[in-house]
């Protein structure tokens, strides 16, 4: 089935269409509705059904005579370290950390937090709770204390797992202490924790609270071997999987939830719809298990559809070099490498020619996909010409689970428009709204939303905070989820994200996306990476200027950037978007997922106070931005 007839028959039936795509779940009671629109906040999926997301990763592989099929291949540069898991030793992994949780009281409906390096026991622990029916939440590692605290009031773990260090490239970073801070700081405290001793920095633990992770697996292991069981636990396909932390606006995080069964069907039907993987074939999606990729992409759908998921602790350069992805990907013989834009360009900046390629046999991998970040046309191009493979950009959000819109290569891929991220998936209907919530003209920018009800797989709703579902996504645009994106939809029905709507700025009434802007920015030789921001001005309201990044090597002096830069802005935008000012630095302010905090970037240069933002990556870069802004 190509892609048209897969959307059409979706528009045509959603319900049909799910019901047939739920076929591939494996189901304790199958679902004989597709969809309930008087459940929750805009309906619920597959309300009859009852189902185990464990079971469908692992046990159904296993029981099917593929216990010998490598399910996890661990790579870490950090520690130097390799591992690869069978699905059958990941069953047995899985079922000793569900007897431990159990035996400590765990029980359907209770909630895990995780707060996990990239470690096989991240993996083992997730899935240990889905086959309880607990709910994880997992929590990025090395999250500084006071976002771990407001995390564990807001899901009120019975339990928390976490690890005695996590492993940087040139740093250890202790977790231990930051963790005793957190239950110190929350007033909810949970029972027990749980410490995987890393042998790089082992910790102390508190008495009466704390468990080691190797005893209580030894002590459980054991117990499988004389012949206890740990069965799964049926659960409701509209019953909490996991709950993942956002970013809020007030500064308090968003407790996105997802279900079981809307997420197993979603997982089953997209991963080899859009990234053409299939049993047996290897992806490796190299982000973190403390994001939503992560969550969907390196651990639920590759062992759902039975096939084999890379787990790297590692960066794309300085581990060794930028090299990195080149030499996983051979070594693992990698069919889809997916990753974040950011990682590409800091390869680029590195190695521009793309001279580390060499060496390594990449003939297994077949497309490179880019998500998490608006993927500028320049870094594309760059990629597509050294790897020579198709580059996808695609377009998801942690509240989505799984892409909005892509180019589904497994369903016969369409045409590449460099820029966009292709065309709407099965489940989303996308349009450009202008202000009073209309779809706007083809290719006219507007504020991209989705008309409801979302898919299956997408958030039902926050934990605990309906009100806040309705009033941050719903209430905007009535009959619409708003995505927060700014965007357009063009002829072809392709669809462009330009950036967040708060990247839009007005000069001189001229409505601008920074994004658009960017792009011109990094075509420039140059340039390794870039961002734009508005920035407050007496007579036009607003002026673009951007923080550039130049590639390694690059010879060009501060004056002839600045023409430089500014001629392509002028002629490919117009005089409009003319730049107030071009300022180099060595880095930009990130997420460590990747994403560039423009908001932040802005308000140093409006000399406003920011609070550090949760998720940054070095918070030492921000005090770099300020010095080079009023350095100039």
């Amino acid at each position: 089935m190509d892609y048209r007839t897969a959307y059409a028959n979706w528009r045509a039936d959603p319900d049909r269409f799910w019901l047939r795509a739920a076929k591939a779940v494996d189901w304790i009671e199958a679902p004989a509705r597709a969809f309930s629109s008087e459940d929750g906040v805009y309906g619920r999926w597959f309300p009859d059904a009852v189902c185990n997301t464990c079971h469908n990763a692992l046990d159904r592989h296993v029981a099917a005579g593929h216990g010998q099929r490598e399910a996890l291949l661990y790579d870490s540069p950090v520690t130097g370290t390799k591992r690869r898991l069978t699905y059958g030793e990941l069953l047995r992994e899985v079922q000793a950390f569900s007897l431990t949780l159990a035996d400590l009281g765990v029980t359907k409906g209770d909630r895990v937090i995780l707060y996990m390096p990239m470690v096989p026991e991240a993996v083992v622990a997730m899935l240990a709770c889905a086959r309880l029916g607990a709910v994880h939440s997992v929590v990025f590692g090395g999250f500084a204390a006071r976002e771990l605290a407001v995390r564990i009031d807001d899901a009120k773990p019975k339990v928390v797992v976490s690890a005695s260090c996590g492993i940087e490239p040139k740093r250890v970073v202790a977790y231990k202490p930051l963790l005793d801070k957190a239950i110190e700081e929350a007033a909810h405290k949970p029972d027990v924790c749980i410490i995987l001793q890393r042998p790089q920095q082992p910790c102390d633990l508190t008495a009466g609270r704390d468990h080691d992770w190797g005893k209580c697996r030894a002590r459980a292991i054991a117990e499988i071997d004389a012949g206890r069981e740990g069965p799964c636990t049926p659960v409701r396909a509209t019953d909490p999987l996991y709950i993942l932390y956002t970013s809020g606006t007030t500064g308090r995080p968003k407790g996105v939830v997802r279900d079981n069964g809307g997420h197993l069907v979603s997982c089953a039907w997209s991963l080899p719809a859009i990234y053409d993987i299939g049993p047996g074939e290897v992806i490796w999606t190299a982000s973190d298990v403390g994001w939503v990729v992560g969550h969907t992409y390196i651990v639920y759908a590759p062992l759902i559809c039975g096939a084999t998921s890379v787990l790297y602790e590692g960066k794309p350069v300085g581990t060794p070099d930028a090299g990195a992805f080149w030499r996983v990907c051979a070594e693992y013989s990698v069919k889809a490498l997916f990753t974040a834009p950011t990682a590409i360009r800091a390869v680029r900046k590195e190695d521009p020619g793309g001279t580390l390629i060499e060496g390594h046999d990449l003939s297994k991998l077949r497309t490179l996909f880019l998500a998490g970040e608006r993927a500028d046309p320049e870094t594309v191009r760059w990629a597509e010409r050294v790897l020579k493979r198709p580059v996808v950009d695609h377009w998801w959000q942690t509240e989505s689970g799984w892409p909005i819109a892509a180019n589904p290569v497994g369903l016969g891929r369409l045409a590449i428009k460099h820029g966009s991220a292709s065309v709407p998936m099965p489940g989303w209907e996308v349009e450009a709204l202008d202000e009073a919530g209309k779809p706007q003209p083809r290719g006219e920018l507007g504020a991209v939303a989705i008309r409801l009800p979302l898919p299956p797989g997408a958030f039902p709703t926050l934990w605990n905070d309906e009100d806040r579902m309705r009033s941050a996504y719903l209430d905007a645009y009535p009959g619409w989820y708003s995505t927060a994106d700014a965007g357009m939809v063009d002829e072809d029905g392709y669809v462009w994200i330009m950036g967040r709507t708060d990247d839009v700025i007005n000069v001189a009434g001229h409505r601008l996306s920074t994004g658009g802007i960017e792009e011109v920015v990094a075509t420039h030789p140059d340039v390794a990476e870039c961002a734009v921001i508005g920035v407050r001005d007496d007579i036009k309201g607003e002026t673009p200027c951007t923080f550039v990044v130049l590639k390694s090597g690059a010879n060009v002096q501060g004056p002839d950037l600045t023409s430089g830069v500014s001629s392509l802005v002028r002629e490919h935008i117009g005089a409009v978007a003319s730049l107030s000012r071009v300022v180099v630095v060595d880095r930009l302010p990130k997420t460590r997922s990747g994403k560039i905090l423009r908001a932040t970037m802005k308000k140093i240069a409006e000399s406003e106070p920011y609070p550090m933002p949760a998720t940054i990556e070095d918070p030492a870069v921000l005090d770099e931005i300020e010095s080079a802004w009023r350095s100039k």
